[in-house]
């Protein structure tokens, strides 16, 4: 992977600002764990400062060593509320895919936070990694997370198959899919993914 792969982006998408978690965003970052919809879909859990501290340490570890990217996402227009965070999960060369992964703090959803950001994301990766020969990006959400189907479909994220239930999930899930083609990146069915070989955790970390 190029070096130049982790440094630290700063991505724009309408009133929205991504960029990495820094230590001032935990007690926001406390605060969105606070809502029980999110813990239910997420592995990761923020109870409290240590629980912060290290949920901050793993996405900054991830930076460093250039296998995930995780982004604090704010709204501008909305004096650098944070509204959520994306992530894109261990892109390698020679791997032609990675996966996404989002979530959106409870007051801000409806608010179209989640498509904006996954798509400035989605932009981001396939420019960033052109050089690594990524064309493929997979968003993996459980069956009955019927939101996250919206999300995807909203950002350019096919339906492509559905997974079969394996601990720690108790569901099936769906991926979707979003195509690089060339200088294009194709989100609406104009070419169709290779199935079988996707990540089958459902866990982006975010």
């Amino acid at each position: 992977m190029n070096d130049d792969h982790t440094t630290a982006d700063t991505l724009s998408a309408g009133p929205l600002l991504l960029r990495p978690w820094l230590a001032a965003d935990l007690p926001a970052l406390i605060e969105a764990y606070r809502d029980p919809a999110m813990r239910a879909m997420l592995r990761s859990q923020v109870t409290n400062a240590a629980e912060a501290e290290q949920w901050l340490r793993v996405r900054q570890e991830g930076w460093e060593s250039g296998s995930y990217f995780s982004f604090a996402v704010v709204d501008r227009d909305r004096d650098g509320e944070l509204v959520g965070n994306v992530a894109l999960k261990y892109p390698a060369p020679e791997t032609d895919s990675a996966e996404v992964g989002y979530w959106t703090a409870a007051p801000a959803r409806g608010r179209g936070v989640a498509p904006l950001a996954l798509g400035a994301l989605g932009d981001w990766a396939f420019e960033a990694f052109a050089g690594d020969e990524l064309t493929r990006l997979d968003l993996m959400h459980r069956l009955d997370n019927e939101a996250s189907c919206r999300v995807a479909e909203k950002s350019g994220y096919n339906f492509v198959e559905v997974l079969p239930a394996r601990p720690p999930w108790p569901t099936d899930g769906h991926r979707h899919t979003r195509l690089r083609t060339g200088n294009v990146q194709l989100g609406t069915g104009e070419a169709r993914p290779r199935t079988g070989d996707a990540r089958r955790t459902r866990d982006v970390r975010p």
